[in-house]
């Protein structure tokens, strides 16, 4: 097999020819390591390389094949991991100055786990400074590029991430989502990406910021790939109090061939407010349309919530500023100057401010809730727009209309407020070739039926033939 098609290959395809003695772990990481030498440059989607112990790794996982040792379902599959996800003696910076020379001593538990599984770690993804904006690029490693059009941003803030995954840099890597992180550069990257429930996956150790909003999932070029990884993140971790407990019903795989025939899902274009870009809006209504053709029942709706844009923007901002506001008396010449405008505004958010957004977000919920009891699943756009230039931090408006500055990410941000899971499966691309992702979200503590609807789709709707034109 080419080394090229070799990288392609999905992580289940991966692990089963090396298990089978087909393909080596040593093989396998060459073929990604040679894509990554010749199209990182172009793309800066990894900010660190582990390379050398990555080949260490993989020569390890190649004996325990021959030997006949118990291997883990990912055994000698590479993976990448965002750099505000912590990696024993590996550099993690959350792309701050702050933190140029940060090397933890401890694996966060996702990447732990991961290891346990046989996955090889092959180096860290870019991100904005803190995760704080939904565009890739921070002072200390500069711009991140998408795969389908270099001068076009990936997203954020899990772009780094989207941007490999989408090039055949490793068909796994792990992202972060606090208000759109893993959705938004899956959906610009037209790859798949989950955000599960809020606590399936354990964080710790961890930098400060964004507590009771912020997840790890996957990001994958597959459904499957990604079950498979939730299984293996998943489950209770006591250094994360957050924690959810093992889920009883079974593993997340399996329930990618479940089936949704005689679910009842709910399809809004807007969610009541949202403005949407024509060649997003059309692409995902006819996507939702499909969902018909796969036994479900669909129904138009118009949530009666209000926009949350200003609880979150609130939180968001005061708890940033919490984490890294001294960081501001020693200059902000240091930081990004998108994280210290929102430093700025968080220094004027009062705890009373404060503790009614709090409110507000529990009264969001219930409204939330009470939509989604009627439901089993609500399919959004993911993003209102396609990917934009880099060097913008968001767009200003969308189809001749101004929006707030968190307009643009209108669908996702509230998902995060509630917890919920919510996935994004690739629709097709604009006239000029750029991706665009339909979300799927379910009830609480509901991946099951988000995995199952995404396979569903995916089955009826293939996207993994359709490659960045990078080679």
């Amino acid at each position: 097999m080419a080394a090229d098609d070799l990288a392609w290959l999905p992580a289940l395809d991966l692990a089963r020819l090396i298990r089978d003695k087909a393909v080596s772990p040593v093989e396998v990481l060459d073929a990604v390591l040679a894509r990554l030498e010749r199209l990182n440059p172009r793309l800066n989607a990894f900010c660190t390389v582990t390379a050398d112990d990555a080949r260490e790794a993989a020569a390890a996982a190649e004996v325990s094949v021959m030997t006949g040792e118990p291997l883990g379902p990912l055994h000698g599959v590479p993976f990448s991991v965002k750099d505000v996800l912590f990696t024993r003696r590996v550099l993690t910076t959350a792309g701050s100055r702050l933190f140029a020379d940060h090397v933890p001593e401890e694996d966060d538990v996702a990447v732990e786990r991961l290891k346990g599984a046989g996955a090889i770690l092959l180096g860290k993804t870019n991100t904005p400074e803190f995760g704080h904006k939904g565009v890739t690029d921070n002072p200390l490693f500069g711009i991140t590029r998408n795969p389908w059009n270099p001068d076009l941003t990936p997203g954020g803030s899990s772009g780094g991430a989207g941007a490999a995954v989408a090039a055949g840099l490793g068909p796994l890597g792990v992202g972060t989502d606090s208000g759109g992180s893993i959705r938004v550069p899956s959906s610009f990257c037209g790859i798949y990406g989950l955000k599960p429930s809020y606590g399936r996956v354990p964080v710790f150790p961890r930098f400060r910021g964004w507590h009771g909003v912020t997840v790890s999932g996957p990001m994958t070029r597959t459904v499957r790939d990604a079950a498979l990884m939730l299984d293996v993140m998943a489950g209770p971790d006591d250094r994360d109090r957050h924690s959810l407990p093992a889920d009883a019903g079974g593993s997340f795989l399996a329930a990618c061939d479940a089936g949704i025939e005689g679910l009842s899902v709910a399809w809004s274009s807007d969610l009541g407010h949202a403005r949407v870009d024509p060649r997003v809006g059309d692409l995902c209504a006819a996507a939702a349309e499909r969902f018909e053709s796969l036994g479900c029942h669909v129904e138009v709706v118009t949530p009666s919530w209000d926009d949350p844009e200003e609880i979150f923007r609130l939180m968001a901002a005061a708890e940033t500023y919490a984490a890294w506001g001294e960081a501001m008396a020693e200059g902000e010449q240091r930081l990004d100057r998108t994280l210290a405008a929102v430093l700025r505004f968080g220094r004027t958010v009062g705890i009373e401010s404060y503790l009614r957004a709090l409110h507000r977000r529990e009264e969001f919920w219930t409204d939330v809730q009470r939509f989604l009891a009627r439901f089993d699943l609500l399919i959004t756009p993911t993003v209102a727009v396609p990917p934009f230039a880099v060097g913008q931090p968001g767009v200003k408006e969308i189809d001749g209309h101004g929006v707030s500055p968190l307009g643009w990410l209108a669908f996702t941000f509230p998902f995060n407020l509630t917890g919920q899971p919510a996935a994004t499966v690739p629709v097709g691309s604009t006239p000029d070739g750029l991706p665009v992702g339909l979300q799927i979200v379910g009830r609480r503590h509901g991946e099951r039926a988000v995995l199952a609807a995404s396979a569903a789709f995916e089955a009826a709707a293939p996207w993994t033939a359709q490659r960045p034109p990078l080679d």
